[in-house]
């Protein structure tokens, strides 16, 4: 037995899954999937295969020619969820599984139709990352399984269902449902499988690209998004021809755990996006970068996440410098930076946990998540580029993407490739002490700009009594708004508090990175004005980046801590399971 990552039951003896085609009825009564897989393995095989589930009812499995056969569940393990092990028949290719998902799916929110913007019909999204497809589907759980699959997907009339595939046809089947069809090619991990259905209308906006959202939000998802096919444009003239065909986009309800979330074809977004200045939109960019690192080139196993998002911070900042020149690019590091502070605070007593080559036997990759792969990984990355050169590194890049095209590997890979094709490199910019060390080398890469040297002064000397003019105020962009309200100092008076929501209207602010930066602050000032203000908030964005650092700052007296705990009461059932245990891990935290 050969079990090459830690949170699955994969076997690397057994035989890999090719496809899977996959029958999904969607139940919004019972709040669950009634499904069929069929896993295709392309060539003849028999003995054992594992699988991955959580919380599935099993119900048949048969292989073609044979009928029903053997199958036995393994012990519940917290973390891994059940071994499937099925006893295949010699010279079999297809095993078919009939089951149903649990009522406490991780992958699957049910929202009810007063938890949606249009509030008159229910809605399902799908979230399988980290290691949650297995509560969706049976299959082989790992990044480094890949498939093809193909879907269909029966849902109420009236509801229409995307996913992370290309559409294949629909059409009505009588009695009050509707299917839907899909296909995906293109080997993928199975964490980027992904499915929604709602009320759902899509703006074109460009030949390859469109939005999706319910008929209430469409229209300014599509303004905010409009200029995305330039973001396209740009990405491949740095990584080369875009490799998923289109690249189309779903605004999800606000309860969506994350910013957005890159499957293929289909990536999912947060409505907190839509600011309606487009002043976030680059998130965009992070997700359209994962067509290549990430989604392309994959890491093998969530001990080698870095891989995924260091790079792709990487180039998101890399499309932004390109779109926005390099003060906007600083802007972005300086963001990521205060995010890999808070990281890094947060794990003190985890240090093991702030490496970028982690070892996870027994701990769930959900509790390590964080922005160390994203921005530690991203610092690497750029020290690599910094020692081969701009152009050079680029041309290293390509050839990267080439190597592993549709793979998913290891640290251990990509190292050994770097050495070969820029050698020395790894060694010059001590790369084993971003991988194995915890923290961040002080050899780091710093990325400055006057602009943003001249917002970290004005913020540092706020204790001392300085303060932006009118002029500055009035010609700050939304982005430098962020970066000085993140430099300033963590504990401000009420006074301080009434100061800057005075000059800078924040309270009302529609860009939410600068809202939850402002009522971040005001919380901590237990400054009480701002109180309806986070609570709105909580009450309807259940995305963790949010969350986390405001139920967080609301822990530092006795009136916040209150607050915290009443609005979480009411805003629990509302939220994605990750987003709960991301809150009530704050909560426990909070003193006696």
């Amino acid at each position: 037995m050969h079990r090459p990552d830690p949170h699955s039951y994969y076997d690397a003896a057994q035989p890999k899954a090719r496809r899977l085609r996959l029958k999904l009825g969607v139940d919004f009564s019972a709040k669950r999937i009634e499904g069929e897989v069929v896993l295709e393995f392309g060539k003849a095989f028999g003995g054992p295969l594992d699988l991955d589930t959580k919380g599935l009812d099993i119900h048949t499995v048969q292989v073609p020619g044979h009928g029903p056969i053997a199958w036995e569940l393994g012990e519940a393990d917290a973390v891994l969820g059940q071994r499937l092990r099925i006893e295949v028949p010699q010279d079999s290719q297809e095993v078919a599984i009939t089951y149903a998902t649990g009522v406490d799916a991780m992958a699957l929110q049910w929202l009810e139709p007063e938890q949606t913007e249009g509030k008159v019909a229910p809605y399902l999204f799908s979230q399988c990352q980290q290691i949650h497809a297995r509560t969706m589907v049976p299959c082989q759980d790992t990044p480094v399984a890949r498939i093809a699959y193909q879907a269909e997907v029966t849902v109420p009339e009236g509801l229409t269902a995307v996913m992370s595939a290309g559409p294949a046809g629909d059409e009505s089947i009588g009695n009050g449902r509707h299917v839907y069809r899909f296909s995906m090619p293109q080997p993928i991990p199975s964490y980027l499988m992904a499915l929604a259905v709602g009320r759902l209308e899509s703006r074109e906006l460009s030949p390859r690209a469109r939005v999706w959202a319910e008929p209430e939000t469409v229209a300014s998802a599509a303004w905010e998004f409009a200029g995305v096919e330039d973001m396209i444009l740009k990405a491949e003239a740095l990584f080369g021809a875009y490799p998923w065909d289109r690249y189309d986009m779903l605004v999800l309800p606000p309860s969506f755990p994350y910013g957005g979330m890159e499957n293929p074809r289909m990536t999912f977004l947060t409505p907190t996006l839509l600011a309606g200045d487009r002043s976030l939109v680059d998130v965009v960019a992070h997700e359209l970068a994962h067509s290549w690192t990430g989604n392309l080139v994959t890491n093998a196993s969530m001990e080698h996440f870095w891989l995924n998002e260091g790079f792709t911070v990487w180039a998101e900042r890399r499309i932004l410098r390109t779109l926005h020149g390099d003060d906007a690019a600083a802007l972005g590091w300086a963001m990521g930076q205060k995010a890999l502070e808070d990281s890094l605070a947060r794990f003190k007593n985890e240090p093991h946990l702030t490496v970028l080559r982690m070892h996870l036997e027994g701990i769930d990759p959900d509790d390590a998540f964080s922005s160390i792969p994203y921005e530690k990984g991203a610092r690497l990355v750029a020290a690599l580029e910094q020692e081969a050169g701009e152009e050079r590194f680029l041309r290293f890049i390509r050839d990267y993407m080439d190597a592993f095209r549709f793979t998913s590997i290891t640290t251990e890979q990509f190292c050994a490739f770097a050495e070969a094709k820029l050698p020395g490199a790894l060694e010059a910019v001590n790369a084993k002490a971003y991988l194995n060390q915890p923290g961040l080398p002080d050899t780091a890469p710093e990325f400055r700009s006057g602009q943003l040297d001249a917002l970290t002064k004005l913020a540092e000397s706020w204790t001392a009594g300085g303060r932006p003019s009118s002029e500055q105020i009035a010609g700050w962009k939304p982005a430098e708004l962020q970066v000085y309200l993140q430099k300033l100092p963590r504990q401000l008076t009420q006074a301080d508090c009434a100061w800057l929501d005075g000059h800078f209207h924040l309270m009302g602010r529609g860009n939410h990175e600068i809202l939850v930066e402002w009522l971040t602050l005001a919380a901590a000032a237990d400054y009480e004005p701002a109180f309806p203000r986070i609570r709105e908030v909580l009450l309807r964005v259940g995305r963790m980046k949010y969350l986390r650092p405001l139920y967080g700052a609301m822990g530092g007296s006795p009136r916040t801590r209150a607050l915290a705990r009443e609005i979480f009461a009411a805003a629990s059932p509302g939220y994605h399971g990750l987003s709960r245990r991301v809150v009530q891990s704050v909560l426990d935290a909070y003193p006696a």
